[in-house]
Order: C-alpha cells, then structure tokens, then sequence
C-alpha cells in the first residue's frame, strides 16, 4: 500500500533514534503537528500519535487505547503512554541527532521531550544476546496485511497501530547460563538459528509462535538493539493492523493463559510500553485529516 509510512515496511536501519514526548499543559497542539507534518515523510521520520493526543484533540481513532499491565512471576510489564513517538531512521548519527532536532523545534513550544534512545543494527538484525530478532516476520503482502489497517476509509487505510517497549537485558546473568540453557531460553539454537522441538515450554519461541493463536497473531517487528553508560537491550517495535495479535502475544509471555511465563524474563525486563498509531501518507506527508487536522 503506497500510504503506509514507508519506514514501517522497509528493513530496520543501520541507526535509529527514538523520541517520545508529552504535550506541554495548556497548549493547542494542532500548530504544532502541523509543523511536524513539514519534516516528516514516513520513511527517515515516522510518526505515531498516542491516546493523551488523541484525546488532547478531542478525537479518538478507533482501536487505539493504553497498553494494558501484565504481572506475571517476580515481573511486571509496564504502561507508560505517551503523546507521540517519532522513530527516525539512518545510516549517521550525527544526521540523526539534527533530524531529531528538528522534529523538536517543529513540536516546541507545545510538545517537550520526554525520552530519547539511540539504537543500532547488530550484525543481520540479531539481540545483544547474539540470536537472531524478527526471524518469523511477514514479509511482502503479508507484511502488509499484518501492519496496516485496511478498508476503514480515506484518512485510515494505510495506517497501523504500534507497540514500543524498551527491554533492558542482564546480560552478564544470560552470559553465565551454558549454551543450551540459553538455547532453551529462546527456543532456537545459536549456531544455526533452527528452532529447538523439544525447548521447555518456557522457551520464547515456544511462547509467541504466531501461528499457534486463534486467529493467527502476527505482526511486523521492527526491534532494534540499544545500550548507554551502563544498560543494554532492545527497543521492542510491533506494528499491526491492531493491537490484538501483540496482547496475545504478550498475555501468554506472561503467562496469562497457563501460568508459564516466558523464559525471557529470566534475563531481561520491560521499563516502558507504549501504544501508538501511525497515520498513513497522503502526498508524501502524515495524513492527519482523521484527527480533523
């Protein structure tokens, strides 16, 4: 579909940035994402409108709420909404950091910077733990059916909804764990990423095998690896047509459906999530005509 944010469909970048930001109390911000429209074309810049904005607008867009909370054994999986999160993508950081000061100046004074993450691509598109990440990704029209909303009309066809986590690995724990117990952990072996039958049901593969739900829960990863001074792990990014193929993923990580919870958590976290939806393209730019924008 030619009005979906290119950047969703195309591969994860060599760097990526992250900003997420609030809306400043007592700002109108229509001037604001008017001016973002300006300098984001859904390929370097994509751009995601979470429920404070929405509601901010006085609109809602059918489908889009907070992610919920899950507890499961000794972890909890976080809710963190936000108004907005732009995912910029590149080959130089130095043109990233002044993307993304543009975007700020476009959103400034009615929007503030809640968070910035700087992520990159390791080696073919593997987690710091060295396994391979989105192996069971959609591709082509599947990508498409998966990712992006269609026949709901003008202003929503071509748009899709996102979730964002960002997961902070122990990876000094994972590290002290033999191989196998780190195979069995993923479900797929390291050496050749096959996908282990006899892994504990634990296994994270085991887990989210999209194909085992009913309906089907798939959806289009675009999780990227990043680190700072002292932590490291993964910018989680699901895009689809809805959140329902993501919660069912998610509900039984967590164990909701038989008390088994992934064996992901044995190593890593969540400290945020979020939900956002990303509006399709129309001439090259945001269309933004659902929020009456």
């Amino acid at each position: 579909m030619n009005s979906v944010q290119p950047g969703i469909l195309a591969p994860i970048p060599q760097l990526a940035r992250y900003l997420t930001f609030s809306v400043t109390p007592g700002a109108d911000p229509r001037p604001a994402l008017q001016s973002l429209r300006a300098v984001s074309d859904g390929e370097t810049v994509v751009i995601g409108l979470g429920e404070p904005l929405v509601r901010a607008l006085g609109r809602a867009i059918d489908g889009l709420h907070s992610l919920p909370v899950y507890a499961g054994a000794g972890f909890e999986v976080p809710s963190t909404p936000r108004a907005l999160w732009c995912w910029l993508r590149g080959e130089d950081r130095g043109e990233l950091l002044h993307r993304g000061r543009a975007v700020a100046r476009a959103l400034a004074p009615a929007f503030r910077v809640e968070e910035v993450v700087d992520a990159f691509r390791y080696g073919p598109s593997l987690d710091l733990t060295g396994y391979e990440d989105g192996t069971e990704n959609p591709k082509d029209g599947e990508a498409v059916e998966a990712a992006a909303v269609q026949g709901r009309g003008a202003g929503l066809d071509g748009s899709s909804f996102v979730a964002v986590q960002q997961w902070v690995h122990d990876l000094d724990r994972f590290e002290s764990a033999t191989p196998q117990e780190r195979d069995h952990t993923i479900g797929r072996r390291k050496s050749d990423n096959e996908e282990i039958d006899d892994a504990p049901p634990s296994a994270h593969v085991k887990r989210v095998a999209q194909e085992s739900f009913e309906p089907e829960a798939f959806i289009l990863r675009r999780s990227m690896p990043w680190s700072d001074e002292t932590r490291a792990g993964l910018v989680f990014v699901a895009f689809g047509k809805s959140f329902d193929a993501f919660e069912a993923l998610l509900g039984r990580m967590a164990g909701a459906e038989d008390g088994i919870s992934d064996a992901l958590f044995t190593f890593t976290r969540p400290v945020s999530g979020g939900y956002f939806w990303c509006p399709p393209l129309a001439h090259g730019r945001p269309d933004l005509s659902a929020l009456g924008l």
